[in-house]
């Protein structure tokens, strides 16, 4: 943006947008006084340049502009002109550019990838947008592959790679377990910027079979799996086990612990590498490092140091980050990786290359006929970017000619401009990393002056400050602009002035008679106008006694005074701070008049006190200091009020002052805080005494003002904390002399009451104001603009006077003046007033009505001559009615609407107004008195419109395959209907919609009978009504062809009638195992619902058990169920009554035998085989005695004997959990189920099988995976059985939205 010229703050927002607009910027179109003007298109809203849309939603390609005329818009893709009205997916919205393209009703998103560019066109010129390249974004799955175990070594390095799917835009890596639970990364175990999980060492409790790489894709809110990785840590007491079941002592002792290991950078590889990054963007630098210790990862730049606050570590110091590069961020970046055996480090040359960036963007140009301007436009990149320049969205090389505009690389140079070199340019930047567009119209005016700043505008200014007074002004060719003072003032020159470019003319220091009207004069070739101000210099504030510096002793009492003097015309506020800042909210706080007091003060008053005097032009402060010093120890202290003064003086009198001193009584413990000073006037109110003034309690003398012919006595009171004192005896009195009034009456006005009459009011003087006795008015008359005299009339104490026989209407100056018996007050100021108004003569001519549309019209009329308005001009009302519809032609009672138009405008718009019907009006001037004659009715009619929506649609007696509709006409018409439009498309059970179905019907139908549907299906209608202007909003209804011929109607039909079908909650689905079962459902409605469980045993009459679902989750696990028994649940919503899904029935698994256990390890089996070895040892020794005596006994027949092959212990990997895969590979995803497998007969798992199972996260026994290791966005239902045989991968869905709050 142009660098904009400073003008006062107080000049209206209008005026700086016209200041931008001469200093070539942006016309404001929307401004009152420039609506006539021309202007080229502008682009003021545009979608980005590489838009990734979501294929599932439809396609809005943004393209906004302004200009005046409005711009129309055009398309092009791929570089060719797109036709949109030959694609019945796209359209584009009324009075905008911007595309819709319908991809929810059948169109692809793939069919409109391209390269979108709009162009908004008037007659002044062509302006187009950024070239728009929509792409689809992508979530593709991943692909399967062998995954083998990872069997390591303690303390070795590990990389577990994810490579997830390549998407648009790329997704989020994260790395989770089969429990949905984060893995914990550290210095020692992180993930990299790929997404591969590094271990610079592994230790045994890495050992796990679910290191599980997720990939979310943000467009398509998708998570996509990959499959588990398993990897089995040995350590070294687990490897001396395996050495010494097969290796002799020596090769036992032998066996190396685990050895510690200099770091090893895992990446990036080698000694160097390069990286490129753009300018602007972010820079991450990686070095991930194995060894034993872990090693810790130090980053520096060569010859440099890392900018400061740019620059961030993460990932535990393995990444650098470095924000908002520049150039000079270039360079060799090495990281160090340490521990205690060594070190390595790695140098990432960083080269930071820039796409084009603006230097000097090319800016609006408006100029006048024949007049020079430029067009610059500089930018910069790396590479330097090359510059092009277009006319209109054409090279300007192949553009017409204009033989004012010269091209000069990059800019372009217009020498004597015409009008019909209006036009909108194009600057291209391009480099090899992008392109900068931008549009900047030369707009060629010729406009007369105008002057934006208000007339008879008021400018209050403080003596000797500067004063701005504003000519805001447009014209074309530029205006000159003078100023006067005075009426008939010459010129304003010298050096006392200064005369800004925008108009403004500044007073540097403004003074007394500095006060007066000023008039600028703004003309140029093409005419003159002129427009007054007025200026009123005020006196300044000051503070006349500041505070001053206090000590005090604690609680003490102390008072800071501010004593101040101002223009009588400004209100001053008085604020006081505590060293800069508010008082404390302390009662002990007072603040006073023109003083503050303190009461009781502790040390923590102890500060600055500041007082500041603000008025709306001025402000002024003062400040003291409070020292707080201990008082010393005293007595207990009675309080009281204080005694009264006495001793009252008059001294110093003068006719108009006098000094009053006294003597303070008794303070009784509690200081005085001030003196009330009251009088009694004894000539006029006798025994009424009045307040006069107060004065602080240190004080005891105060000079006091009098007024004339006031019996003066005086009295004093004192105040302190505890209350005030009595009053004290009255002083002497004293009679000051009489004198002629000071002051004339306040607010006179005058306002005829009637045609023909002048009624002069003002305000009387109070009391002592007369300043004598004899009080009258003089009140003086004159009819302004005509050479007459003064009448004048001298009435009695009173506060008005009538003057009859005016004529009408006219402008009168008035003056009243006070006088005693003494003389006159000083001269009064006159002011202007008027004779009685009467109703206007004329009725406002040549009244014409263009209506817009069907619901807005323009109505035209002559503003009618001033002189026969009689009265103050206030506006034209114009009163108008509906006639009769159209489409009805019925009459009905005629409600007439007012809208009045203020001022003395000659157009106004009507709203609201009913297509389709006819309309009178009538037009008619106001004054102060009221409205004058109406014009002729004129009678228009408006267009017919798009009718209203049908009064409604019922869907009733639903068969096999057919459906009854029912319908009523719109409300409103709006014109004469047409026809009605039917769409209807059938719903699965996910909510996927069908092929939309579309017929039309005459429009004097009010059924219809659809046959041939298929049976036991939810259908979805949309109907509507047209016109020949067009289709009308549509009401949508839903409905479902029934089962059998049964006729069992669907929970949403009711005796034939359509219930409302939301909010809902269907698709209750339940996967039960013993002893509790997961329920899940759908719910369609709004956000934030609450819901419950309702459950009871089948056939049972007992009540229903409630349990309450935790926030607004949509599944619930029910718990401490009865093994093999059926139950009935339903879903509901708290605060809905009777809003509950239907009811679904499920029954628990069977009772099981308890998990099969290893016998081996049981005790009574270990005491078992105890026995038996010792009964076989007795055995052996008689065996032995005996075959030393020639007997044998076949021992190791009667061992095998007892061999019993249910006792063999299983092996923990021979068994399989439920319908949990291994996901192996697709060799294995058939094999039958192992011989051994514990798993129980019905497939179901019990919770305390398997602590790593799905069940405890919502999913239920049937909860698992599909192939391609992708979640499924919802929760699934029963399932059918599945053979005995493999497991094959079912749609089980996974908690999606649950995997966001990891990411």
């Amino acid at each position: 943006m142009m660098k904009k010229k400073s003008i006062p703050a107080s000049k209206p927002f209008l005026i700086l947008f016209l200041c931008q607009m001469i200093s070539a910027l942006d016309v404001p179109l929307d401004s009152k006084l420039l609506e006539e003007l021309s202007q080229p298109p502008t682009i003021t809203h545009q979608s980005p340049k590489d838009y990734i849309v979501d294929p599932r939603e439809n396609i809005v390609i943004q393209c906004e502009a302004k200009g005046k005329p409005p711009p129309s818009f055009s398309w092009t893709r791929n570089g060719t002109h797109f036709d949109i009205d030959k694609d019945a997916q796209v359209t584009m919205k009324p009075n905008s550019g911007t595309l819709v393209i319908n991809i929810m009703n059948g169109g692809k998103a793939e069919a409109y990838e391209g390269v979108y560019q709009c162009t908004a066109r008037n007659e002044r010129g062509a302006a187009i947008s950024n070239n728009i390249v929509i792409r689809p974004s992508r979530s593709p799955l991943w692909t399967k592959e062998k995954l083998e175990p990872h069997q390591v070594r303690e303390g070795d390095s590990l990389v577990l790679h994810c490579r997830p799917p390549v998407g648009l835009p790329p997704p989020i890596i994260f790395w989770m377990d089969n429990a949905f639970q984060r893995l914990p990364q550290s210095e020692r175990v992180s993930q990299g910027l790929n997404g591969d999980l590094y271990f610079s060492n592994v230790q045994p409790e890495d050992t796990r079979e679910d290191y599980i790489c997720y990939a979310r894709f943000n467009h398509t809110q998708t998570i996509q799996q990959k499959q588990p990785i398993s990897v089995k840590v040995f350590s070294l007491d687990s490897l001396n086990d395996t050495i010494a079941a097969n290796l002799s002592d020596t090769d036992i002792y032998g066996a190396k612990p685990v050895t510690e290991r200099q770091p090893v950078l895992l990446t990036p590889t080698g000694s160097t590498s390069t990286k490129v990054e753009l300018r602007g963007n972010v820079l991450l630098l990686e070095c991930i490092a194995a060894g034993l210790p872990t090693p810790v990862i130090r980053w520096i730049k060569e010859g440099g140091e890392l900018p400061a606050n740019r620059t961030f570590f993460e990932n535990f110091k393995k990444t650098l980050k470095i924000i908002d590069v520049s150039e000079a961020d270039s360079g060799n970046y090495k990281c160090i990786a340490r521990n205690t055996l060594g070190s390595v480090h790695h140098v990432i040359s960083v080269t930071v290359k820039a796409a084009p960036y603006w230097i000097t963007a090319p800016r609006n140009l408006v100029l006048s006929p024949g007049e020079d301007g430029t067009l610059i436009c500089r930018a910069n990149g790396n590479p330097k970017p090359s510059i092009s320049w277009l006319a209109n969205g054409v090279p300007i090389a192949i553009a017409p000619e204009d033989p004012s505009r010269k091209v000069d690389g990059d800019t372009i140079i217009f020498s004597h401009v015409q009008e019909r070199s209006s036009a909108v340019y194009q600057c291209n930047a391009s480099n090899e990393y992008g392109y900068l567009l931008a549009n900047a119209f030369v707009n060629v005016l010729a406009e007369p002056p105008r002057i934006l700043t208000p007339a008879n505008k008021l400018y209050q200014v403080i003596a000797d400050s500067p004063a701005l007074l504003d000519c805001a002004y447009f014209g074309s060719p530029k205006p000159e602009i003078e100023w006067f003072k005075g009426v008939k003032g010459s010129i304003l020159r010298g050096n006392e002035y200064v005369f800004h470019d925008n108009g403004t003319l500044e007073i540097p220091v403004a003074q007394k008679d500095s006060t007066g009207t000023y008039t600028c004069v703004a003309r140029n070739e093409l005419g003159k106008i002129q427009n007054e101000v007025h200026l009123e210099i005020k006196d300044p504030t000051m503070i006349i006694k500041q505070p001053e510096y206090k000590v005090v002793q604690r609680y003490g009492q102390v008072s800071f005074e501010c004593i101040i003097k101002h223009d009588s015309t400004l209100l001053p506020t008085v604020i006081w701070l505590k060293d800069n800042d508010e008082l404390p909210d302390d009662e002990r706080f007072l603040v006073g008049k023109d003083n503050l007091t303190i009461m009781n003060v502790t040390d923590k008053d102890d500060g600055t006190y500041t007082c500041i005097v603000n008025t709306t032009l001025d402000s002024v402060s003062a400040s003291a200091v409070l020292t707080v010093v201990a008082a010393p120890p005293t007595p207990a202290i009675i309080y009281a009020r204080p005694n009264p003064p006495f001793d009252l003086e008059l001294t110093g009198q003068l006719e108009r002052s006098i000094e009053l001193s006294w003597i303070p009584g008794d303070e009784n413990n509690s200081p005085i805080t001030h003196f009330v000073i009251e009088y009694e006037d004894g000539l006029h109110e006798p025994g009424v005494w009045h307040y006069q003034t107060e004065v602080p309690g240190t004080q005891t003398t105060v000079q006091l003002k009098l007024s004339p012919y006031v019996n003066y006595s005086f009295r004093v009171v004192a105040v302190n904390k505890i209350g005030r004192s009595q009053p004290s005896e009255p002083s002497e009195q004293y009679l000051t002399k009489s004198a002629s009034p000071d002051e004339n009456p306040a607010n006179v006005q005058g306002i005829g009451s009637e045609p023909d009459n002048l009624v002069i009011t003002w305000e009387s003087l109070k009391g002592f104001q007369s300043n004598g006795p004899g009080l009258q008015y003089k009140v003086s008359w004159r009819q302004k603009d005509v050479d007459d005299e003064w009448t004048s009339v001298i009435v009695a104490n009173v506060s008005k006077y009538i003057v009859s026989g005016t004529p009408t209407f006219v402008p009168y100056e008035i003056k009243v003046q006070a006088l005693n018996d003494l003389g006159y007050a000083p001269e009064p100021s006159e002011v202007i007033g008027h004779s009685g108004e009467d109703l206007p003569m004329v009725a406002p001519g040549n009244v014409q009505v263009h209506v817009i549309n069907s619901t807005l019209a323009k109505v035209h009329w002559d503003p009618v001559p001033l002189k026969t308005v009689r009265g103050h001009l206030q506006g034209y009302k114009v009163y108008y009615w509906k006639v009769q519809s159209l489409s009805r032609r019925s009459r009905r009672h005629v409600e007439k609407k007012i809208l009045t138009f203020r001022g003395n405008k000659t157009f106004g718009m009507l709203p609201g107004l009913e297509p389709y019907s006819s309309y009178k009006l009538n037009v008619r001037v106001v004054n102060g008195k009221g409205e004058g004659p109406a014009s002729p009715d004129k009678v228009f009619k408006t267009p017919e419109g798009v009718p209203s929506s049908p009064s409604y649609l019922k869907i009733t007696n639903p068969t096999l395959d057919s459906l009854t509709l029912e319908w009523g006409s719109p409300t409103h018409p709006n014109g004469v209907l047409t026809s009605y439009i039917l769409k209807f498309q059938p719903i699965n059970n996910t909510h996927e919609l069908g092929p939309l179905v579309e017929i039309r019907i005459p429009a004097n139908e009010s059924s219809l009978i659809l046959k041939n549907l298929n049976y036991s299906t939810r259908y979805k209608f949309y109907f509507n009504a047209q016109t020949s202007v067009g289709s009308g909003s549509q009401i949508t209804e839903e409905a479902v062809t029934i089962m059998d011929e049964a006729g069992i109607l669907h929970p949403a039909v009711v005796a034939g009638k359509v219930q409302p079908l939301y909010p809902r909650i269907r698709n209750v689905t339940t996967a039960a195992a013993e002893t509790y079962a997961n329920i899940s459902w759908e719910y369609e409605g709004p956000d934030h619902a609450n819901f419950y469980v309702e459950y009871g045993v089948a056939g049972s009459k007992e009540d229903w058990k409630k349990e309450i679902v935790n926030g607004s989750r949509s599944f619930f696990v029910l718990k401490g169920l009865t093994p093999g028994t059926a139950y009935k649940v339903r879903v509901g919503a708290e605060g809905l009554s009777g809003f509950r899904s239907s009811e679904d029935v499920f029954e628990t698994g069977p009772a099981m035998a308890s998990r099969q256990v290893d016998i081996a390890t049981q005790g009574w089996f270990i005491g078992l085989m105890c026995a038996v070895a010792l009964l076989i040892l007795i055995l052996l020794i008689v065996c032995f005695i005996r075959r030393n005596k020639g007997g044998k006994y076949p021992v190791k027949e009667k061992e095998d004997a007892h061999a019993d092959p249910e006792i063999q212990p299983m092996k923990e990997d021979d068994g399989t959990f439920g319908e949990y895969r291994s996901l192996e590979s697709d060799a294995e995803d058939h094999k039958p189920l192992k011989k051994g497998s514990r798993t129980p007969s019905d497939r179901t798992v019990k919770k305390e099988d398997s602590d790593d199972s799905l069940v405890d996260y919502g999913e239920g026994v049937n909860g698992q995976f599909n192939e391609d290791g992708s979640f499924i966005g919802q929760y699934s239902g029963k399932k059918e059985k599945e053979p005995a045989e493999g497991n094959e991968s079912s749609e089980a869905p996974s908690p999606v939205n649950a995997m966001n709050s990891f990411v």
